[in-house]
């Protein structure tokens, strides 16, 4: 049974229980959930909503999940993982990659066209994470789902079709890996956090972006710019996400409580997570195709080039990896090897 289905049947049963409530389940505990998009994103309204709604339901009320979208509870999106490690936040939503080096092997899902599709990418982030990160790079906070979106996107205000046609663009790239990625293609890579896109791009501090096409509706990108860059069955590069919990407030709850936090976390729902968002792609695709913009789907013969001018930045990434004691290139193979068992 999917992980939607359950939900739904969750929260049916939770409102038969609330017509029938008795004293014992009265509400034990409120969590506070951090993120930086608007409540009305994709993800909060179909990701970390509908979790939280269900925890909400299989705790019959005992557990309250308060929603603080938009950086709400103050800091920016790259305090967040502290935030939940400090007990600023109970819960958060946040990029690995907004702490540049923090969590090295959590990278290697966002190397270039290493990715086959968000679903499946997020169940091979999920066992490699649990084989190789929970007690390591993610030890200091509990780890409740790890996903990727769906193919990243170039939006752009000129057409770019070749990788010649990066050349001195500034453009917002989201992570470490794709900095490292347009840098090598000849872009001028800019970091920033999501919500600093639209006004970077209408005051020209930018000229492109690289995101997934479903957050360009919350974000009116499609009104900022006039390309859209597809790479056809290919995914340029994707992000690696972390939604944790602060330990000491896991940790505080009734076993039954964490039963019901456990039930809803990990590999169904990382995969859950995954698909939704690489699933929220195409209505943002459909509005600007309604604008009339320039929709540029690369041929395979074009995706060539750019597969051949990003090969320097994986065998970089091992390079680094191997100067913090790891083995990168065995980080690659397993990530690899996930990947292509849980693709169908």
């Amino acid at each position: 049974m999917t992980f939607m289905k359950t939900a739904l049947r969750s929260v049916a049963a939770a409102a038969m229980l609330a017509g029938m409530s008795v004293a014992g389940h009265a509400q034990e505990v409120t969590l506070k959930l951090h993120q930086f998009l608007p409540a009305q994103a994709n993800v909060p309204k179909l990701v970390l909503d509908v979790w939280a709604d269900k925890v909400e339901a299989d705790s019959n009320g005992r557990i309250k999940i308060e929603r603080f979208p938009s950086m709400q509870l103050g800091g920016t999106p790259p305090e967040l993982i502290n935030q939940v490690i400090d007990g600023v936040a109970d819960i958060v939503w946040t990029v690995a990659g907004y702490t540049p080096g923090r969590f090295p092997q959590a990278e290697v899902f966002e190397l270039p066209f290493i990715m086959t599709n968000a679903e499946a990418t997020s169940r091979a982030y999920w066992e490699f994470a649990e084989a190789n990160m929970l007690d390591t790079e993610y030890k200091d906070f509990k780890t409740l789902a790890v996903w990727v979106h769906g193919p990243g996107i170039i939006h752009s205000k000129s057409p770019i079709t070749s990788v010649a046609d990066l050349n001195g663009v500034k453009l917002r790239a989201p992570t470490r890996t794709t900095t490292k990625l347009f840098t090598e293609l000849g872009a001028t890579p800019i970091g920033m956090p999501v919500p600093a896109i639209p006004e970077s791009l209408s005051k020209g501090v930018i000229d492109a972006t690289v995101i997934p096409w479903e957050v360009t509706a919350a974000l009116k990108v499609a009104e900022l710019v006039s390309n859209h860059t597809t790479f056809g069955d290919d995914a340029l590069y994707t992000t690696s996400f972390i939604f944790a919990m602060n330990k000491d407030k896991y940790n505080s709850l009734p076993d039954d409580l964490k039963a019901v936090i456990d039930n809803n976390s990990g590999m169904e729902f990382s995969a859950f997570a995954g698909k939704t968002m690489a699933s929220a792609d195409e209505p943002s695709m459909k509005l600007a195709m309604d604008r009339g913009n320039n929709i540029i789907t690369l041929t395979p013969e074009q995706v060539a080039e750019w597969k051949a001018a990003a090969a320097g930045v994986e065998a970089s990434w091992i390079e680094d990896l191997n100067k913090t004691g790891l083995d990168g290139q065995a980080v690659v193979d397993q990530a690899r090897a996930l990947i292509a068992k849980h693709t169908k």
